[in-house]
C-alpha cells in the first residue's frame, strides 16, 4: 500500500469495489469536491453501520474501508450501511475541517452544514443500527485507543478483545489523559451517551440519541505509517464484529 492517500482516486475506487460486492449507492448531497455517498446492502442479520473520513486529515479510516470492501469482508448475512468519506472537502484538502472551517464531527446537534444536515436526515430514514463503528485518527497519541458508548450490559471482555487484536500493530495508548478523558483501562474510554459540549454533538452521540445501543470510535496514531494505521483499523473492525456476533 502507498503511504499516501489520493482523494481523486478514492471515490471511483470505492464505487467499483462496492458495486462489485453488491452494494447500492446513495448520493446524499453533492459538494464541489465530490458527492457525499452512502452504501447499503440488505441482509437477514443485524444492521451494522460504519463511517470514516469525517475529518479530512484522517485518511486511514477511508482507506481501511476500501480495503475491507475489496477483500469481500462484508458478508451477506448482515445488513450493512457504510459512509466511507463523510468530509469530501476536507479529504480533498487534507484538513480536519470542512472547507468553511467547520468541524463536521461537532455539528450533529445544530446541523449547520449541508453535509451533516443531509447525512443526519438520511440516517433518520434507516433502521437504527445494532452497532456503529467510526474510524478516526489522533495526532496527539502514539498508541491505539477507542471510545465505547454502550446503552446495554457492560462487557469488558469485548473491549479487551479489540485491544488484543490491535496490539500486534499498536499497543494501547498508555496515557492516563487521552483527549481530555480518563480511560477506564489503557486504550479504552468508556463514554457516557452525552456530548462533552452539549451543543457540539459528534456523530456517535447523534447515533446514540437515535437509539443505537453500542458504538466504538477507533483512533489510530496519525504519526505512524498509513499502512499500519489501516491495518489497525481492519483489526479493530474485525474484532468488534466478532465480539458482538
Amino acid at each position: 500500500m502507498s503511504d499516501s492517500f489520493h482523494w481523486p482516486d478514492f471515490l471511483p475506487g470505492f464505487s467499483r469495489a462496492a458495486e462489485t460486492a453488491g452494494f447500492t449507492r446513495h448520493t446524499l448531497v453533492d459538494t464541489p469536491d465530490g458527492p457525499l455517498c452512502a452504501w447499503t446492502r440488505h441482509g437477514n442479520g443485524r444492521h451494522i453501520y460504519l463511517s470514516a473520513g469525517i475529518h479530512g486529515d484522517e485518511p486511514a479510516g477511508p482507506a481501511a474501508l476500501l480495503e475491507l470492501m475489496r477483500d469481500g469482508f462484508f458478508q451477506p448475512d448482515t445488513c450493512w450501511t457504510i459512509c466511507p468519506a463523510l468530509n469530501p472537502g476536507g479529504l480533498a484538502r487534507g484538513t480536519r475541517e470542512a472547507p468553511d472551517g467547520t468541524d463536521l464531527n461537532r455539528d450533529y446537534w445544530r446541523q449547520t452544514t449541508p453535509v451533516v444536515r443531509a447525512h443526519a436526515r438520511w440516517l433518520r430514514t434507516l433502521p437504527v443500527p445494532a452497532l456503529f463503528l467510526s474510524l478516526h485518527e489522533d495526532w496527539e497519541t502514539q498508541g491505539f485507543y477507542f471510545y465505547e458508548i454502550n446503552l446495554g450490559p457492560d462487557q469488558p471482555a469485548r473491549a479487551n478483545a479489540i485491544l488484543d487484536r490491535v496490539n500486534p500493530v499498536f499497543p494501547p495508548e498508555a496515557s492516563d489523559d487521552i483527549d481530555n478523558h480518563q480511560p477506564r483501562h489503557p486504550g479504552w474510554i468508556y463514554h457516557q451517551a452525552e456530548a462533552d459540549m452539549p451543543e457540539n454533538w459528534p456523530e456517535a452521540i447523534f447515533l446514540s440519541k437515535l437509539g443505537c445501543p453500542l458504538s466504538f470510535t477507533f483512533e489510530t496514531p496519525s504519526s505512524a505509517p498509513l499502512e499500519s494505521r489501516v491495518a489497525a483499523h481492519i483489526a479493530a473492525v474485525s474484532a468488534a464484529l466478532e465480539s458482538v456476533a
